[in-house]
């Protein structure tokens, strides 16, 4: 079955301002945190988004990935980067990884064709 990865990003946008609206101080803490652990300093920022999707494959986490896929493309990855970054998340998470490293390939090469 072949998932829009596309759409699937922009209904966790939508999910994410309706949280806004019902926990803004929770998501504003959260968007918080998740704007510091990423921002450049010893890692840069794209490294980082790489060890989020890494850590999403492992976690099976499908709209973590799909996020995390979107941001790694954004912040200049290749599908190379990737390739290998959901390779050290299948050795660390196994057979359940894999399936979902395929499913972050296909995003991340959704968000890099649009």
């Amino acid at each position: 079955m072949s998932k829009n990865y596309l759409e699937r990003a922009r209904e966790i946008d939508l999910n994410n301002r309706t949280m806004f609206q019902a926990a803004p101080e929770t998501m504003k803490g959260y968007m918080a945190l998740m704007k510091s652990a990423t921002a450049d300093g010893a890692l840069d920022a794209k490294t980082k988004e790489l060890m989020a999707l890494g850590i999403a494959v492992a976690q099976r986490c499908e709209g973590c990935l799909v996020f995390h896929a979107r941001a790694a493309h954004q912040k200049g990855a290749t599908r190379e980067e990737v390739a290998e970054t959901i390779g050290v998340a299948i050795e660390m998470g196994g057979g359940p990884a894999a399936v979902y490293g395929g499913e972050a390939l296909a995003a991340f090469d959704q968000f890099a064709d649009e």
